[in-house]
Order: C-alpha cells, then structure tokens, then sequence
C-alpha cells in the first residue's frame, strides 16, 4: 500500500516530515508510529502500510528532524548504530513530545481520519507512547520494548486512556529490575495492561532484526491488533 511524505507544522514554527499511509478505503481511525532511533526508515514504512492494510491512516513523524532531517538508517552496520546512540543522546523528549502533539493533531484534522486516534511505538517510540497516553489525549497506545519507562512512573496515574506495554524479559536495554519497578508501578493503573514476553530480547518485533522471534512478534501484533480494534475502530 502506498504511502508519502507530507510536511507537519511544528508549535514553534518549524516544519518536519511525516510519512502518512491511507487504507484502501480511504478512511479510517488514525494511528501515529513512532519511531525507533534509526528514523523513519523501511521498517517504521512497513508498519504504516501494515497499519493500513487493517483499515487505519497512519502517520509516522520524523522526531529527529531538529537534529538531522530524514534518518533512515538500519540495524545492520556499527557506524549506524554509533549514528543512532548519538542521535538517541541528543534527542529533547519535551520537544519530541511537543512534536508528537503536533502529529497527533495533523492527523486529527486529516479529511481520511474518522473518529479515534491511537499511537504505536517502538524502544524510544515505546517510551514516548507511554508519555503520549500520560501527557496528550491520544486515545490509546501501545509501547514495544519501551526504554527508559522506570524514569516515568511518577506519571502512570495519570493515564486514563488505554495503553498495552509489550516487554521483553531479555531486553539488554531494559534490565529485569527496571521491568520489574515499571510492572509494579503500573499494576494499580486498570487502564494499563502489561504483557511479557519470555525469553526475548530488545527488538522481538522489528523484522529482520537479530533479535527477531517470529511466534513471539506474532502474538504481540496479534494483541495489538486486537486492542486497537476495540479502542480505536470499535
């Protein structure tokens, strides 16, 4: 299914890229995608087209476009995940939020976008879907393998919108005691549902990746599916 950049209006003037995808039907709920630290490459391209492909308009912003406009690199090399780390480090989560708000909006207003919106995203993108259901009125997220989540708990009662967390008990960015504090720190929120995945790494998800477990991938895409069927389409 094919999809194309357009330009979103960010709220201190600047403008970036989004990459918008449009089901066959040509409308639907909205989904924004929200990147992992090597842009908006191929692999964040497939999960918009999939996304659509279930009926949904998704868009999915280039967050590092204040540092360097259009990324798309991959896992595959050391020098691009120097380029990642480096871009990770220097990346301002209010700022990248505020652009978020800015994508959740375009969408929003969108001629294709009917009804609800929801966000999916992906280790950073993880993070910040968590902080989209604390922080906007997106009205559901899932976070994939989502780093730094401990950091955030002060913030888990504020969620009053849905939100599925998929984590991995192997993540190597995501020690078991910081699973552990963000399992527990979330556990009194009924808007919050956590799933583990047993035995598997940062990235399960990301195809082609070299921590990719297809049963595993599978069934987290499946409860994803399943949960934006009810909270954004149903």
């Amino acid at each position: 299914m094919a999809g194309k950049e357009i330009t979103i209006k960010a709220h201190d003037g600047g403008r970036f890229m989004g990459y918008i995808t449009v089901p066959r039907s040509g409308r639907g709920a909205g989904i924004v995608v929200i990147q992992e630290i090597f842009g908006v490459n191929h692999v964040m391209r497939e999960i918009c087209h999939d996304l659509a492909a279930q009926g949904y308009v998704t868009l999915c912003p280039d967050l590092f476009w204040r540092q360097q406009p259009g990324i798309q690199i991959t896992d595959k090399t050391q020098a691009e995940w120097d380029q990642a780390f480096k871009l990770f480090g220097g990346f301002d989560l209010d700022k990248g939020l505020a652009d978020l708000t800015s994508s959740l909006s375009y969408l929003r207003a969108r001629p294709e976008t009917t009804g609800k919106v929801g966000a999916v995203g992906y280790c950073l993108g993880g993070r910040l879907a968590y902080l989209m259901a604390a922080r906007t009125d997106v009205d559901a997220a899932v976070g994939y393998y989502g780093v730094m989540l401990q950091d955030h708990l002060g913030e888990a009662a504020k969620i009053d919108k849905p939100l599925l967390l998929h984590v991995a008990s192997e993540d190597k960015f995501v020690p078991r005691d910081a699973q552990q504090k963000i399992i527990a720190g979330v556990k009194g929120n009924k808007n919050i549902t956590v799933h583990e995945y047993a035995g598997q790494d940062h990235a399960f998800a990301r195809i082609g990746g070299e921590h990719y477990n297809y049963d595993a991938a599978t069934l987290a895409n499946n409860r994803t599916a399943s949960f934006f069927e009810e909270h954004l389409a149903g």
